[in-house]
């Protein structure tokens, strides 16, 4: 067993987690207004999802890949139009009280809607792919077991970072009233509406 593969998995898992976009937003909005356990549970559902896509490119299930990438057109309407509403929903959110951090059932539709929109990207499954073809990290076609070990990589280093951003916003989760976290969700819509219109834009271009 290599176990460097993990730690290889963990930094590729970490990078392609760490640059914000309409995911990283939701994980910090939801970590302000529901708490820490909130986040966490949002950034969960993107690793899930990435680890799914990095089992298809690692294990090269060619059939699956091809699939998804020939209908990425769907996926980014339907992940558009999710976006668009999401966006509206979070801007028309009434703040309420701060609540406590802990699990509760709202948190189980929180990790499947960051779940379902990470799905909405297939060209996650190119991205992983291409690094892992690119560095030769594993041979696919022979050692299944060394795939393994490097997906169960990918998910730790994405549930790596968002539990690092759900931490970080969390520490400043005290410093924010109902005035600001109407802001807040006001500007978290606003980011969130702009992804949506960029991936209904782009299916256009």
């Amino acid at each position: 067993m290599d176990s460097s593969l993990i730690l290889k998995g963990l930094i590729l898992g970490f990078s392609i987690a760490a640059p914000v976009g309409p995911i990283g937003i939701i994980c910090i909005r939801r970590t302000l207004s529901d708490g820490r356990v909130a986040g966490l549970m949002a950034g969960l559902g993107a690793a899930s999802a990435d680890a799914i896509y990095g089992s298809v490119a690692g294990f090269g299930i060619t059939l699956i890949s091809n699939f998804l990438v020939s209908q990425q057109i769907l996926f980014k309407l339907f992940g558009g139009l999710f976006l668009c509403y999401l966006g509206i929903k979070t801007f028309r959110t009434k703040p309420g009280s701060i609540v406590e951090d802990h699990y509760n059932k709202g948190n189980s539709s929180i990790y499947l809607t960051t779940f379902f929109l990470t799905l909405t990207n297939p060209m996650t499954i190119i991205s992983f792919a291409a690094i892992f073809s690119g560095l030769g990290i594993v041979d696919t076609s022979t050692n299944y077991s060394s795939a393994l070990l490097l997906i169960i990589g990918v998910f730790l280093g994405s549930a790596t970072w968002w539990g690092l951003l759900s931490t970080i916003t969390g520490s400043i989760r005290s410093k924010f009233n109902i005035v600001s976290m109407q802001w807040v969700n006001r500007f978290s819509g606003l980011i969130i509406l702009s992804f949506g219109f960029y991936a209904m834009i782009s299916l256009i271009q």
